[in-house]
This record gives C-alpha cells, structure tokens and sequence, in this order.
C-alpha cells in the first residue's frame, strides 16, 4: 500500500513539473529541464507532448498572439518605471468602509513577516521542516479564538464573504435531512451574493429575511425558523449599515428548533463588542482585513472562521495544534484536516485546502503587536472620530438620520445631494467619501488613523461641493 501511494504521489509529481514547464515555455523562461527530461515525464503521464495538457480548454479562447511584454530593462531603469507607475496614484484619504477599512498598519509587520522562517517555511504537511509556518497557524488560531470567544479556529479562509459561504455549507452538513439556510439582509450585499452563488450550485436552499428599520426582522426569522427544515442562519455584526445589532434570545430560538447560528463579524470590534460566543453562536466568520491589512485594490485580505468543538469536525480547512518532541521541547504539528477533502471528495464538507497563509501570519503579527489594549485603543478612536463626523454632517442639515440605533466605526446617514457629484469632488480634493447605498443613503467609515483636522475638512468640502 506504501509503495502505491508513491506511486500515486509520483505521478502527481510529475504532472505538476510538466505543467510547470509547459507554462514557462509560454512566459519564454529558462527552463532547466532537457529534452530527454520532458519526453520521460510525458511518457510517465501518458500524453504526447506539452499541448495536450491544455486540451480541454477550446480553441477559441486561447490566445496565438505576441505578448506585450516590454524588452529587458537594468535595475536603475525598472525602479524608474515603477516609480513613474506608483506616482499615478492618487493617496486619498479614506472615510469609505463597507468592508475595506483604512486602520493603521505598524511598520515593523513587514520586518517580521520577511523572516525566513516564516516566510519560507515549507507546507505545514512535514512538521519537521515547517515548524515557523505551524507555529504562527497556532497563534493565530489562538488569537482568532480569544476574539471570538469559541473553542477552535481553522487557518484559514480566502476571504470574508467565501467564509460566509462556507460556514452555510457546514450548518448543512451538521444538520440532519436539512437543507435550508436563512440570511439576514442585513449582512452586505456582496457577501448575500457570494452566497447564493455557493448555495446554488451545492444545492442549498437560501432564505434572505428582510429587514426593518436598518436590523433583521426577527419576526420574519423566527417565523421562517418555524418551518422546521432550517438547517441555520446567518447574521451580521456590525451590520452593512454599520448597526450593532441585539441578538438577545435568537441562539436560544435557532437551538430550539436544532438549527446552528453563524455570525459574520469585523473580527476588530470584536475586542470591545459582545463576541459570538457571548451571543450564543456556534460559527463566527468574516474577513480579517481589519487586522492591520492595507488597503491594496480589494486584497489580499483574509477569511477567518472558528466554531464550537461541537462543529469542529465538519469545519473546513485546517488545524494545527501543540505537542512536544523527542526531547521534550514544544513542537507544533497539523492536528487535523477532513479527510473527505483529498480522498471521498464527493462526501466532503467542502472541498477547499488552500488558505490566505501570509495574510494569517499577517494578522498574527498585528494582533501580537496590538495587545488587548491596543485594540481596544483602535476602537475607541475610531468611535470617537465617527460620532464626531456623524454629529458635524447632521448639523450641516444637509444630512438627516435614518437609522436611530447604536454604532461603533461605521454608519449611514439620507441626503437630497448628488453623491456621486459630491464624491467626485472630494477625490479631486484628496478625500474619499461616503459609499453611495442609493435612494439617498450614504455609508461612512472613520478609523483611528483620521484626525480631527481632517473630519473638519471633509465636512467643509462637501459643503462647497
């Protein structure tokens, strides 16, 4: 059985160094493999030449043109190029949230995150030489379970809206004969829609429950939840409208009727808001963006989840844990991984192995960094800077409330102004503005990287424009 497992694993090897090669013979690199050694991998997996690796893909979608690569260029003339590209940008300063929000990212992450051993570190799949990679998976799996309150962490997700979309997937799995899943409208949009595409395609029936003056209507949830085939729901907090939602009593009823409760959450707040755990949940998920990640054009940011030790085995993902070796020294080891993924792939919770590593040891760093107290900081700063702007915009009386519930970083306010105008304007004045919700709502986000100074600025330019 040994023997044909390597096989197996030889086999694979060799597709992956053919592949390899027919993709850099397309990018025109340097390729160390000779002849004979391409015409034996061929021979290994049975095709007759680089091409047919590529025959399921049509005709007409392969490209036979020249690539438009530019001639070689030395090191002075490259860093000119990119100088030249990099001072088209435009360095706004950002009061948009709805997801990517501008929190200040210490300098001295991208120092720890260069060392080799973590950086380098091999695939957590042999320990013995991949103990820096296995060790920060730990830590943040610690980390993202301090935050959330619950007992285990995976490590980790794309992003927040596919960790939505897979913690549906595992209410389903977790519930017997099941197959309904109910979503609040109040979760954002581009996560709604994220979904729905999942859920469709797996055969998941998804309920979206309206909402009532900006939160859930837990009448229409608990009337749904009386159907009897729910297999769990999901909920925001914050909200797309930037409200901090009472769940006070929803775990009790979706236990009641033996459904689970998934909260998608800003894992930020969760230093100074109540936790998942608090609420009752038995998933939390999100996007870990807020942990000191950059904005950088929509990634690449990170899709945390954790769960009770209930759930643990239909997680998806990985999990490492903490042992000793030979000598007694703490070593960290690949504690577990659903076996369905690789073999019974059609029994399989879900079918994902890849992660967001880097932006895992990312918001390990930043949470080590940070502390409680530095989180708590965070918050604190940016909810004084967004109750300050939310109260200067009302009192332009251009801007009215339409939502008259608490807030943390992030909230909505109605307007008669052209927003896409105003928004316009203030770009050309160095300001990101507000998100434009439609039919007159507009988002805005305040972080603790935004001074009072520049508050006060926004609200005058938006005034002239």
């Amino acid at each position: 059985m040994h023997n044909q497992k390597a096989s197996v694993r030889g086999v694979c090897n060799y597709e992956f160094c053919i592949m390899n090669y027919a993709l850099d013979k397309i990018m025109n690199r340097y390729i160390p493999h000779t002849e004979e050694d391409i015409k034996v991998m061929l021979e290994k997996i049975g095709v007759n030449s680089t091409d047919d690796l590529f025959s399921d893909i049509p005709e007409d979608v392969i490209f036979k043109g020249e690539y438009n690569i530019p001639s070689a260029m030395s090191e002075v003339e490259l860093r000119k190029h990119f100088k030249e590209l990099a001072d088209k940008n435009s360095n706004l300063v950002v009061f948009a949230g709805g997801g990517a929000y501008d929190h200040y990212s210490p300098s001295v992450i991208g120092h720890l995150l260069a060392r080799s051993e973590f950086y380098t570190a091999y695939t957590p799949y042999q320990p013995e030489i991949s103990q820096g990679t296995l060790q920060y998976i730990f830590e943040y799996q610690s980390m993202i379970c301090e935050l959330t309150g619950l007992e285990a962490s995976n490590a980790s997700m794309y992003d927040g809206a596919t960790a939505t979309a897979e913690a549906a997937m595992m209410m389903v799995a977790s519930a017997k004969k099941k197959n309904r899943v109910l979503i609040s409208s109040t979760v954002a949009s581009r996560v709604v829609d994220v979904v729905k595409t999942y859920t469709k395609f797996h055969g998941i029936e998804l309920t979206v429950i309206p909402e009532k003056d900006g939160v859930t209507d837990l009448e229409a949830l608990y009337e749904a939840l009386g159907s009897g085939d729910v297999a769990g729901v999901i909920v925001p907090c914050p909200n797309k409208y930037g409200i901090i939602e009472d769940f006070t009593g929803l775990a009790d009823k979706v236990h009641a009727v033996k459904a689970l409760l998934t909260m998608t959450c800003d894992p930020s707040t969760l230093a100074v808001l109540r936790t998942p755990a608090e609420w009752g949940a038995d998933i939390a998920c999100g996007d870990g963006q807020t942990l000191g990640m950059p904005m950088q054009f929509g990634g690449p940011y990170l899709g945390f989840m954790a769960c009770s030790k209930a759930q643990l085995r239909k997680m998806p993902g990985r999990v490492v844990g903490a042992t000793k070796d030979a000598d007694g020294k703490r070593a960290f080891v690949l504690t577990l991984q659903a076996r369905e993924q690789h073999i019974r792939r059609e029994k399989a919770t879900s079918n994902i192995c890849s992660n967001q590593s880097l932006m895992a040891l990312y918001a390990t760093v930043y949470v080590a960094l940070m502390g409680k107290k530095g989180l708590e900081e965070v918050n604190k700063l940016s909810c004084d800077g967004a109750h300050y702007l939310y109260h200067k915009l009302l009192a332009t009386g251009k801007f009215h409330k339409v939502f008259d519930k608490p807030f943390l970083k992030e909230f909505t306010l109605r307007t008669d102004l052209d927003v896409k105008k105003v928004n316009e304007y203030l770009a050309s004045k160095g300001y990101m503005g507000g998100i434009d919700l439609g039919e007159g709502l507009v988002e805005f986000a305040v972080t603790e990287k935004r001074t009072k100074e520049e508050i006060d600025e926004l609200v005058t330019l938006m005034l002239e424009a």
